[in-house]
Order: structure tokens, then sequence, then C-alpha cells
């Protein structure tokens, strides 16, 4: 009897001693994503008034993507993109969630308006996988109790589930009437953090690396910053020299973003994790002109799609695999983060049938030198834009379209469409052929004169240099 009890304990042991072996030699992956960044406001971009040591010091061990795009120009629908891998008209979301838009009495719908529930995240995948993940800050896809990131594959939650709120604790009992905008812990823990809130998105990641040290994790930094209202420390206030007004805020709110991702760089390396874990670094779309970011060389904005609302800066390291000082030409798109982490993982994603991403690991080690996507697709209600290899057709609902080489011209100031009448034609089948395969929106904004501008009119910015 003794024998038998003591096989039993020490098969248990064996088995927990093979978990936990296996799990170490899983890959850790840390995605840090910005919001509404400029696209040339960092030092690995160019930038010579925007501090970012941290981020320069990521893309210098790792690779820059020169033509990394996000699945839409604003900030819910590219979310929703993100983290399924699959285009968000595929399920309806052309549009932000934003509650702001709507009536008093249509509160109740706009808290209705999240990610379907029979769509899968890279938590959902990650999770049988073994991995313990969160998710830190921003989430902005419904703010209904049953579109919970909890709720959606992840572990844990530390953030607010609205697309903006103040970066310091709120105290006024109005801010905490939309609970969208209030501070949670887990599942309905309202907690307001005790700093400035892209600080405690670092100190709280590296909270959850340190409880997690010993098995695979998924760290899903969704950073507010730098999205309005503009809000900074008076102590990254003094850092920024030669600048004023929203650029001044900008580049010490950039600051306090870089530092946060400074601090969990830092604690991977201090837990002797950094050699075995895949950091990503990208924006959620192009830098709105609203808050005077920089998309230098690109033209345009977030919420249109030209250049500048859609291609974003995207750093990735991964120790020994991926050469550090390198850079990365071809296409490449947030669709690709979902199979490209479940591969790392240790998963099949070729098993999953319905995504449009790929895994990207191929093509950055040069194992395969073919494009990852020779075509792309952007849509928001009747505009709709495709990219098929350096060709780029823009179809508007109120002017003729335009089409750009992006090879040649990357600041799309060359219209091509009269020249090359039969490439127009092409381009247009190819996209509604695509949009033949789409759900119909879920939801739109109705009211257009509540409708950002540059939304509507598709301006072309080119941002001047400081």
């Amino acid at each position: 009897m003794k024998q038998t009890k003591f096989l039993g304990i020490l098969t248990i042991c064996l088995f927990t001693f093979y978990v936990n072996s296996i799990s170490a030699k899983k890959t850790n992956i840390v995605f840090l994503f910005a919001d509404d960044a400029g696209y040339h406001d960092f030092g690995f971009q160019g930038s010579k008034t925007f501090e970012s040591p941290n981020l320069d010091k990521l893309a210098k061990e790792g690779m820059v993507f020169k033509q990394a795009y996000t699945t839409a120009a604003v900030c819910g629908p590219s979310r929703a993109g993100l983290l399924t891998g699959r285009y968000q008209q595929r399920f309806g979301i052309e549009e932000n969630n934003v509650p702001g838009y709507m009536s008093h009495s249509s509160k109740l719908l706009a808290d209705e308006m999240g990610l379907p529930l029979d769509e899968k995240t890279i938590a959902d995948y990650l999770g049988p996988l073994g991995y313990k993940s969160i998710i830190l800050g921003k989430w902005h896809l419904g703010n209904a109790d049953k579109y919970h990131p909890i709720a959606r594959g992840f572990d844990e939650f530390y953030g607010f589930r609205g697309g903006a709120r103040s970066f310091f604790p709120l105290t006024q009992k109005l801010a905490f009437d939309r609970k969208e905008d209030r501070w949670e812990r887990g599942y309905a823990n309202f907690e307001e953090p005790d700093r400035y809130t892209t600080d405690a998105i670092g100190d709280e990641a590296c909270d959850f690396i340190e409880r997690h040290k010993n098995k695979p994790f998924f760290v899903y930094a969704s950073f507010n910053a730098v999205h309005t209202p503009l809000e900074a420390l008076p102590e990254d206030l003094a850092k920024v020299k030669g600048l004023s007004g929203k650029r001044k805020k900008l580049a010490a709110m950039n600051i306090a973003m870089d530092r946060a991702c400074g601090k969990i760089m830092d604690k991977l390396k201090e837990l002797g994790l950094e050699e075995n874990t895949l950091i990503v670094f990208s924006n959620d779309n192009g830098g709105p002109d609203g808050s005077m970011t920089c998309n230098y060389p690109l033209s345009g904005c977030k919420s249109n799609h030209l250049e500048g609302g859609i291609r974003v800066p995207m750093v990735m390291k991964f120790p020994n695999v991926i050469k550090a000082g390198s850079t990365y030409d071809y296409p490449v798109s947030m669709l690709d983060m979902l199979p490209t982490f479940v591969n790392a993982a240790g998963g099949n994603a070729d098993a999953i049938t319905n995504i449009d991403g790929v895994d990207l690991m191929p093509y950055v080690t040069k194992q395969n030198k073919a494009r990852p996507h020779e075509v792309l697709f952007w849509k928001k209600e009747n505009r709709g834009v495709v990219r098929q290899g350096d060709w780029k057709l823009l179809r508007y609902p109120d002017r003729p379209a335009e089409l750009y080489n992006l090879a040649k011209d990357v600041t799309e100031s060359n219209n091509l469409a009269y020249k090359h009448p039969e490439k127009v034609k092409e381009l247009f089948k190819v996209l509604w052929e695509w949009e033949g395969e789409l759900e119909r929106p879920l939801w739109l904004l109705k009211r257009v004169y509540e409708v950002n501008a540059m939304e509507r009119m598709d301006v072309k910015r080119t941002p001047v240099l400081d």
C-alpha cells in the first residue's frame, strides 16, 4: 500500500516536472501597442525631437519593418483585426464603437457594440497551449460585460473598457458614470491607479511577468498613450526641449510610454527571460492631425486610408532567430500577429482555417523570400482600398478613384489613375471580389456632422519635420 502511494506521488512529481520543463521551453510573447502615435515620432523612425531610447534599443536588437500596416485607420476596428487575425469587415466591424456618437437614450445600444462573441482572440488560442495572458490598458472592443477581456480568453485585465480616458486617476463622480472609462482590475473590480496610467501599465506588466516567470505568458500592453487627452507628467514635460504646445505634450507622453516599455524589457532581462521572449512593438493606426503627430514622409493621418492613416511603426525582436539591427521591406499586417504568435507558442496556425494573417517567421528569417501578402485590403462604409504588389487603389464615394505606385511614390503625390485606366479597372475588380465575402456592417455612425472632417475628406497632409 505504501509502495503504491509512493509510486503515485512519484508519478505526479514527474508529470509536474515534465509539464514545467515543457512550459519553460515555450516562447514568451510580449506585444507593446501604442495608440495614435505618429509614424515618425520615434528615434528609430528618424525623429530628432522625440526621445525613445528604450524603443530605439529594441530596434537595434531586433528588426524594423518598413511597411507595416494596421487593418483600419481608427482604433477599434484595427484592434478587432489584430486580435482575431481576420479582416474585421468579415464579421461586420468597420467603425469605432464610440458611445459619444449615440444619444443618451441609445446608451444601451452603444454598450452592445463589441467584438462578436463567436470570434476567437489571440488569447483564446494561446490558453490551450499553456499560456497565461494579460491585457493592460485600452480594450475598446465592447463595454458590455459579455465582451469583457476576461470573457475573451485573457486571464487577467488591468485597464479600461473604452477607447480613451484621462491619464490621471478619475476623482469626479461624473467621470464614474461611464463604466467604460473606469480603471478595472480583473472583472468588475474598479480601482483607479494611484499614478500616471502609462507608468501603471508598465509596473503591472512587470508584476505579471514576475508572477508567471516559470510558465509561458502573453503580455498585451495596450497603451492608451499617446491618444488624447494630451496629459503629461510635469517631470516629463521638463525633459522636452525645443518644442511647445501640443507637440511638447505629445513628446512628454511618448517619453512615459518609452519608459514603461523599458521597464518591461528590463524585467525580462532581470529574470533571464530575454532570450526566450518574442517582443513586438507597433501602433494601432496613423497619427491623428488634431494632436499634431508627425507621419513624415507619409501623406494623410488617422481616419483616412492614405499611408499616413494605415502604415505604422513596427519592431520585432526574437534573440537567436531574428537578426539584430535588420530591416524588413515587404508589406506586413497586424493580421499576422495571431498566426505568428500561435506558431511561436508551439501551436499550428495552419489549422486555423478562417484567418487572413500569416506567420511572419519564415519571411523574416528568409526561409521564404516571397511577399507575405501579395494583396491587402481596407474598407470603411463605401470607401475601399486595395494594395496589390506596389500598386494602391483608393476608392472614394464622392470623387474619382486614385492610383499610386508606392515603390516610387510613398508620399502619394502622383495620381496615376488617368495614365493607367486598365490597372484601375483591374484593382476595382479585385476589391469588389473581396467585398463580396464580407458581412454587412454591424453599426455605422449615422450623424455625419459628428464625424471628423479628416475622415470624410482623406486630406493629403504631409507633416513638416520639427
